[in-house]
């Protein structure tokens, strides 16, 4: 797999407005994904990033049902991946932000795609977006 990429950390988190930031850095998979004719029907590397701002509980009394559980958001991501080719790097990211909304804790998600194998000379390609909640 290539180099991890350089992603400055956010600053997400704030007090004032009870944001807490949870996030998954560099996540790896193997997708499906691409529009030209080489890219269907093998897998190719892929690499997720994904921060999330969600409502800040002041009391989580050590219970992972008070928090968004990072590794259930990986799963969900690990799920979309696996159902199938996904054209464009586009669609993969507003998918993965639509499953972090599915928790109603989660009041914005910024989603990084980045495509390892893109372009010769390049470390990667991709996209990154960034959504609200439509129920914030």
């Amino acid at each position: 797999m290539a180099a991890k990429a350089n992603i400055s950390p956010l600053h997400i988190a704030d007090s004032a407005r009870a944001i807490r930031h949870v996030f998954i850095r560099n996540l790896e998979v193997l997708a499906h994904i691409g529009t030209h004719g080489h890219e269907h029907g093998k897998a190719q590397p892929v690499r997720i990033n994904i921060d999330l701002g969600v409502e800040d509980l002041a009391r989580i009394e050590d219970k992972l049902d008070k928090v968004v559980d990072y590794e259930a958001i990986t799963a969900k991501v690990r799920a979309i991946v696996g159902r199938g080719h996904i054209n464009l790097a586009e669609t993969l990211a507003e998918r993965i932000a639509e499953t972090c909304f599915e928790d109603v804790r989660v009041r914005t998600a910024r989603v990084r795609v980045e495509k390892l194998h893109a372009l010769p000379g390049a470390e990667s390609a991709g996209v990154e977006i960034e959504r609200e909640s439509p129920k914030a």
